[in-house]
């Protein structure tokens, strides 16, 4: 079940329409009962259940490694990562693997969606609602019939602080 998401991004590329503003297409993908996008350009591929070797002393949402046509991807649980509980039963995981900082991450969610091609308008700010764990790691939302998109900013979502740690 592995596909590329960089042939969707380019037949789904953002388009202008004189009337309803900019497009903007995210994949989307459920993680507990909440429904989340990045954007389709992040994205370098969209894979089923992998084998993924445990990483020791990592942090809880490093759930480990996974080797990706010759290179090692980092993958990242993103339930502890959101501070959801673990995945139930011992469900697989999807992945999406997007690129960042140079380097390639797998994002462990439950499930992968279609790719949505949203109205730049219909786009806003995190509401005060929106819980602070989420705030942290949202660009924004879309609120789509009864549901709401939360869209993953993935440099905060892949940001541990190493960085200014090492500073």
């Amino acid at each position: 079940m592995s596909g590329s998401a960089n042939g969707a991004a380019a037949e789904f590329g953002s388009t202008v329409s004189a009337n309803s503003g900019e497009q903007r297409d995210y994949v989307t993908m459920s993680i507990g009962d909440q429904m989340f996008g990045i954007p389709v350009l992040t994205v370098q591929d969209v894979l089923g259940p992998q084998n993924i070797a445990r990483v020791p002393l990592a942090p809880p949402e490093v759930a480990g490694s996974l080797n990706l046509r010759g290179r090692i991807v980092t993958a990242i649980d993103v339930r502890p990562r959101l501070g959801l509980p673990t995945r139930e039963g011992g469900k697989a995981a999807m992945s999406v693997v997007v690129e960042y900082d140079g380097e390639l991450y797998s994002l462990l969610v439950d499930s992968v969606g279609e790719v949505l091609s949203l109205n730049s308008r219909d786009y806003q700010r995190n509401p005060p609602t929106l819980s602070p764990r989420l705030r942290e790691f949202s660009d924004g939302i879309y609120r789509l019939n009864g549901s709401l998109l939360v869209v993953l900013n993935v440099g905060s979502l892949l940001d541990f602080g190493t960085r200014s740690d090492v500073a």
